[in-house]
């Protein structure tokens, strides 16, 4: 298992505009892993021949198993444990390939301080292109 840097924050600690980062590489045996886990056994992402066949050229990996690492920016970075997840949007706008080591962005858009929700505009990406955007909506507890 992976180790963080956890970091656990307070509403007032929160700043709009400040950004937050992680990478992370995805190897095969995440997608594998994940395919196990959901069912998702769409051999686009699991038979390397098939991926070879593909418009892609090779295996991609599950674009929803990329997008789960918005989950560690809102519960490890910010806010960390105080943050209660309560929506994300996601596009897709390009593959994602095993091996691929990306960046995972949140950038904080707005603070709603009589709810304390925050937005963040969160992102994917590999060598500085966007691979996935969307915003996040997050209940901040203290």
């Amino acid at each position: 298992m992976a180790s963080f840097w956890k970091i656990d924050m307070n509403y007032e600690d929160i700043q709009v505009g400040a950004v937050y980062t992680f990478l992370r590489a995805i190897a095969k045996q995440d997608v594998l892993d994940f395919a196990s886990l959901t069912g998702d056994v769409n051999k686009l992402h699991i038979d390397a021949e098939f991926g070879e066949r593909s418009i892609f050229k090779k295996n991609i990996v599950h674009g929803m198993l990329a997008g789960s690492l918005f989950s560690t920016l809102v519960g490890v970075h910010c806010p960390g444990e105080n943050g209660v997840y309560l929506s994300q949007t996601l596009q897709f706008r390009r593959p994602i390939f095993y091996r691929d080591t990306l960046e995972v962005r949140g950038t904080v858009l707005s603070k709603h301080d009589s709810i304390r929700i925050i937005t963040l505009k969160t992102e994917i990406l590999r060598d500085k292109e966007v691979l996935i955007s969307g915003e996040a909506r997050v209940r901040v507890t203290k």
